[in-house]
């Protein structure tokens, strides 16, 4: 079965009327702390449904972090289950951020999890892991293509850790370059975009090569991580397609009111939507 339309249409469509942040729901213990609720299934469900009132058909992506769900067993897997699918009826599309990569039938279970089309834990969008070859992602990147959805590749994070796999020399250029130089192969020639995406963390400067990409950038680390729209707007403007700068803490942190979540996300992206304009970039988005 084949999506009506591809992942980069949806994608497009969804920045050009809700602008171009996404923002990650963590339900992590310190947030759950801080919203007046117990580590436990039920405030994960209360955290996690809250978050998507406030968000769903507001913001372009919500990116739920799947290990906060997960360290709650089964209960916590039925959640975001419940997640995914309430948020497949808002506009918003769901980025679930899993970076799982492996090989041969591993990879196709993976794919059939969080890409197969009617999957009970399938998002619109999922991240993957490049490090045991960007070649050992094709099971992915073809269920994801098939069924209209989308893959972002782990490039050059923000993790001072990454950069001993990610910048080391290979042919005269980094690893992480011959990723983004990979994924702009897979995507050559597709309108409006490719349906891989890359991530790249906006904390600092990446130093890539992103001008023939033709996908888009999940660009982590706005807010509570340090980096700021003006950050995104410069490390970023000459990203060839679609640039989503990614905030949690600082977006998450005015809850749990969801009007005063919602207002803050609407807040950053009307930030974000002036510094792209200032910078030249298009973000889409209400004015």
């Amino acid at each position: 079965m084949t999506s009506r339309r591809s992942f980069g249409e949806r994608l497009v469509a969804a920045v050009e009327a809700y602008g171009p942040l996404c923002v990650g729901i963590d339900p992590h213990p310190g947030l759950l702390a801080a919203w007046g609720l117990a580590d436990d299934a039920a405030g994960l469900e209360r955290f996690a449904m809250t978050a998507l009132e406030a968000l769903g058909g507001h913001v372009a992506v919500v990116k739920p972090q799947s290990a906060f769900f997960e360290r709650h067993g089964a209960a916590g897997v039925a959640v975001l289950e419940r997640l995914l699918a309430a948020t497949a009826q808002t506009g918003t599309l769901s980025l679930l951020d899993v970076k799982r990569g492996d090989i041969g039938s591993t990879m196709d279970g993976y794919a059939d999890a969080y890409l197969r089309v009617g999957a009970p834990l399938a998002a619109d969008a999922v991240t993957l892991s490049p490090y045991l070859g960007l070649g050992s992602l094709a099971p992915a990147l073809r269920v994801a293509g098939e069924a209209g959805r989308g893959v972002f590749v782990l490039a050059r994070t923000s993790n001072p850790e990454g950069a001993e796999v990610q910048l080391a020399d290979r042919a005269g250029r980094s690893v992480a370059q011959a990723i983004v130089d990979g994924v702009a192969a897979l995507n050559a020639g597709v309108t409006p975009l490719g349906h891989v995406g890359v991530v790249v963390g906006a904390t600092d400067a990446h130093g890539l090569a992103l001008g023939e990409l033709n996908g888009a950038v999940l660009a982590p680390g706005i807010g509570a991580q340090g980096a700021g729209p003006g950050d995104v707007a410069a490390r970023f403007a000459g990203a060839g397609g679609l640039v989503l700068p990614s905030a949690s803490r600082s977006v998450l942190g005015a809850g749990p009111d969801p009007g005063a979540v919602r207002a803050a996300a609407l807040a950053l992206g009307n930030e974000i939507a002036r510094e792209n304009s200032t910078a030249g970039r298009s973000g889409g988005g209400r004015p």
